[in-house]
């Protein structure tokens, strides 16, 4: 059976503690870290600076979502700046097999982003080069979104295409994760989930990190 991975996101931090927040959920599996630029989403957060100074500070794997434009050009710095997982969108880049090729030679896994409008089917093929599918189960851009069920099938057809050998990577969400809706995008197929103030916003963030993790393990198929 695959071990669900929880993977908090500093979005909902204090963004002024950072170091201590991810000391508080050192039992995480990975430490997702949302850059925004305010052109490819309306919002603007944190670059290559603290990605460094965040990798000096922690030993969880930085698991680094770029909604940027021009990934191509920016993304394999992010590996060199010490992030384990570096993904980006589909919709931002140019030449998505060579920016994952250049991402791994730096060091880090690939993954590639999907927003919810998008459809999978397409890049099926492009996703052989890539280690992470990163499915939205939000729009992009900002924390505290209401979960996107309706986008699940897309999860579950990814699945269907790791089993069938077809692809081997990780199937990660973001978005709207919770102790309510963890369970459906277990059930669909993820295995990497992105949850934000579900966790930062807990008495006790670790707690709340183990609690989500024994949720999706639950619900997982066999």
């Amino acid at each position: 059976m695959i071990e669900p991975m929880i993977a908090p996101s500093i979005l909902s931090a204090d963004f002024a503690r950072l170091a201590d927040a991810a000391d508080s959920v050192e039992r995480a599996d990975w430490l997702h870290v949302d850059v925004m630029d305010y052109h490819f989403v309306p919002n603007l957060t944190i670059g290559l600076p603290v990605v460094r100074s965040l990798h000096a500070a922690t030993d969880l794997p930085l698991d680094c979502h770029l909604m940027i434009e021009d990934p191509d050009r920016w993304a394999p710095a992010y590996a060199e700046a010490g992030a384990a997982n570096v993904t980006f969108h589909i919709e931002a880049a140019k030449d998505p097999v060579a920016t994952a090729r250049a991402i791994r030679a730096a060091g880090a896994l690939a993954g590639l982003s999907i927003k919810p409008a998008t459809e999978l089917d397409p890049y099926l093929d492009v996703l052989r080069e890539f280690d992470t599918l990163l499915v939205m189960t939000v729009e992009p851009g900002f924390g505290g979104q209401e979960f996107m069920a309706e986008v699940l099938p897309k999860v579950r057809r990814a699945r269907e295409e790791v089993r069938s050998g077809h692809l081997r990577l990780f199937i990660e969400v973001d978005g709207g994760i919770d102790a309510d809706t963890i369970e459906a995008a277990a059930a669909a197929g993820a295995d990497v989930f992105v949850a934000g103030s579900a966790v930062f916003s807990a008495d006790d963030p670790g707690a709340a990190v183990e609690a989500l993790r024994a949720r999706a393990r639950r619900a997982m198929p066999g």
